[in-house]
């Protein structure tokens, strides 16, 4: 590019796709879609940069030579822990509390199940070994550290081979010196692996969540440490000379390294992207309050946004153990385009949640698949067209979906082939509404006080079917929808977050203490943040966890404050928060009742200058010059196929509007406009539809 701003390329690693997204400096994007490749996800990297490089009509040692930033999306920490495939990892713990990660909590996933299993141990009771010490709940050493003892845990963990140690304390998160003598020990007696302390990857209160994360964290560690090293050292080789940074899962981009030693702070670093992407989409089209939905080939996940920020949570459970790190509060069930259609014991039509995933894929890819899935019956239903997947670059074979939903599907039932596809296209969707629900009806919003933003490759052919069940009454579809996920990358900031319990009452809060407290949050996030020469200017959000005495939950409200320190107003401003948004929640309020706070978390957001998406003037409104054909197509409202015009969705332009029933292709998904909705390009060319 010559001496130019270089390039910003964002990537998300999905279980089927690789996409990736280029931001020149000119506004203009390029997207593109390479098969992910399992095992070694740099060949499916490699293989879209060197598409990207094409199409900038360089070689991909040139392109990435003028590449600025690489921002990673990806799926390593969630797919470790679905599969148990992370470190042999030890455990040292204060003496008789080794065994609090399976007493757990009370909470089961299969509440009458009473075959259930214990969840897998990513650390066996043999390698989680206790020492004595004791901290109080002041942060007052009661009984010193023994490091005879620990010295002796150390070795035996040495003995056992383990690749990650995790150090979890009781009420170190007040005073954390008894879990830094313990890694000092572990570099004195020449175990050379990391070590996760739970003082420093999650320092609050609730001792199994903190030992949850911190046993997470170390497990996964070393593999995701050796994952984003090999990926550097790919793209190094391949030319690249700028930075690589990962999303994390609170939806704002780190440092490779800081991603490596903080593992378990990228649980949702593959959705997340898609989550900020879709919200600052939708704000662009005048839609500030949307519900994302993100359906790719695996799974759909969903987002609440308000007020053009995506809502965000702070626990989660992943292979049935518990997480604790700030996260976007992302909904999600296993149904996406690979999901797998089957018939269960009682005969009844079910689909997911296992999916075909990347390889074999879905039949039709033609790869040796030969469990039908949603990809198949949408094939069928004539939304997909067999000689335009991917643009054309990958045909489908309709006839083996056609055989595969016949033997497995429509046989067994005794049904037509087109009615069991059916079935398969109303059964997801009803799965996906369902968790559509679950994100707004469970927590007090109504789903059609939103817009519904959709994404991801297969998005688009489904919502138009779920918005009506809800009462939505618009719908957004990005221009890459299919690779938004990436975009978000993209255009990501800098973001770290902290957190730090802090439990007072709300009337009895020196607020000297509590600007001591935040400020040293805000030097360890500068910390982390690193070096800050892509950062246009920092932005600072503090927020604290509050809650009813008595209560074993509590609601995270911000505390608005113009300068770094916090007044007797911004407090009071504060609780009055709590109290209507505990209202809101719960739906009652007890303002004369005592309440407290448990944490304090702070957010620290870099803003870079990104590779933003320019806006373009209206033209006709007719979109006659972008019609490329019709075909058949099954409409259950209308009683089955109906001829439906076909749009080439290149050459729709900004101000076209399309009535339905109607399909338009994109390279890389298809939108279908169901019959009694309208589709319009935006200034952004976001289509833009509207239900009646």
């Amino acid at each position: 590019m010559g001496g130019s701003v270089g390039y910003q390329v964002g990537i998300d690693v999905g279980g089927t796709f690789t996409d990736l997204v280029i931001g020149d400096g000119s506004g203009a994007l390029f997207k593109t879609k390479s098969p992910s490749t399992p095992g070694n996800e740099a060949d499916g990297i490699v293989a879209g940069l060197t598409d990207a490089a094409a199409h900038y009509g360089a070689g991909l040692a040139a392109f990435l030579e003028d590449t600025d930033v690489i921002v990673l999306g990806t799926t390593v920490v969630t797919n470790l822990m679905l599969e148990y495939r992370g470190a042999n990892t030890g455990l040292i713990t204060t003496g008789g509390f080794r065994d609090v990660i399976e007493l757990r909590r009370s909470y089961r996933e299969h509440l009458f199940d009473i075959r259930l299993q214990p969840p897998h141990p990513i650390v066996p009771r043999h390698k989680r070994l206790g020492v004595h010490e004791r901290i109080n709940y002041r942060g007052e050493i009661e009984i010193p550290l023994d490091e005879d003892e620990a010295r002796a845990a150390v070795r035996r963990l040495k003995e056992l081979g383990v690749e990650s140690v995790a150090v979890c304390f009781l009420f170190s998160f007040i005073n954390p010196v008894h879990e830094q003598r313990v890694a000092a020990i572990v570099a004195e007696e020449g175990l050379d692996v990391p070590v996760t302390l739970s003082s420093e990857i999650l320092p609050q209160v609730r001792e199994f969540e903190r030992l949850s994360t911190t046993m997470v964290n170390a497990y996964a560690r070393p593999k995701v440490e050796s994952y984003l090293h090999d990926l550097d050292s790919s793209l190094r080789s391949a030319g690249f000379s700028g930075e690589l940074f990962v999303m994390h899962s609170n939806g704002g981009m780190i440092h490779v390294d800081y991603a490596g030693s903080h593992a378990v702070e990228l649980l949702m670093s593959g959705p997340a992207g898609g989550v900020v992407a879709g919200a600052a989409v939708s704000s662009l089209s005048g839609y500030r309050d949307v519900i994302t939905v993100d359906m790719g080939g695996t799974s759909y996940d969903v987002c609440l946004v308000k007020d053009s920020e995506p809502t965000s949570g702070t626990e989660a459970w992943v292979s049935r153990y518990r997480v604790a790190t700030p996260m976007v509060d992302i909904h999600t069930v296993g149904a996406g385009g690979g999901s797998i259609a089957w018939i269960d014991e009682g005969g009844a039509l079910r689909v997911g949640p296992r999916s075909a995933g990347a390889m074999p894929g879905p039949v039709c890819y033609g790869r040796g698949g030969t469990e039908p899935t949603v990809t198949d019956a949408d094939l069928l239903l004539g939304y997909i067209s067999a000689g335009y997947f991917l643009g054309g670059r990958m045909r489908l074979d309709e006839a083996a979906a056609r055989a595969a939903i016949e033997e497995k599907i429509a046989g067994p039932l005794g049904m037509d082939v087109i009615e069991a596809a059916s079935g398969i296209f109303r059964i997801a969707n009803n799965s996906m509404a369902n968790a559509m629900r679950h994100v707004t009806v469970s927590r007090g919003r109504d789903p059609r006080d939103f817009a519904l933003c959709v994404f991801g490759g297969a998005g688009a052919i489904h919502a138009g079917a779920q918005a009506p069940d809800l009462g939505i009454k618009t719908m957004l579809v990005p221009k890459a929808a299919s690779v938004l996920s990436a975009l978000g990358n993209q255009l990501s900031n800098f973001k770290i977050t902290k957190v730090q319990s802090f439990i007072r009452r709300t009337n009895a809060i020196e607020l000297d203490e509590l600007n001591a407290v935040f400020a040293e949050m805000l030097r360890r996030a500068e910390a982390d943040l690193g070096d800050q020469s892509k950062v246009r200017e920092t932005v600072t959000a503090r927020y604290m966890d509050i809650r009813y005495v008595g209560q074993t939950h509590e609601v995270t409200v911000p505390i608005r404050s113009r300068t770094r320190r916090v007044t007797e107003l911004n407090l009071a401003t504060a609780l009055s928060e709590y109290h209507d948004l505990h209202q809101q929640l719960y739906s009652f309020k007890r303002p004369e009742h005592p309440s407290e706070v448990l944490n304090l978390r702070l957010d620290l957001v870099g803003v870079r200058d990104v590779a933003r998406l320019r806006s373009e003037p209206f033209g006709d409104e007719d979109p006659a010059a972008a019609a490329k054909g019709v075909r058949q197509v099954y409409f259950e409202e209308r009683g089955g196929f109906v001829e439906t015009p076909v749009y080439d969705g290149d050459l729709v332009q900004p101000g076209h509007l399309i009535a339905g029933p109607a399909i338009i292709e994109e390279p890389d998904t298809t939108i279908v406009v169901r019959p009694g909705q309208e589709a319009m390009s935006d200034h952004y060319r976001t289509y833009v539809i509207e239900i009646q």
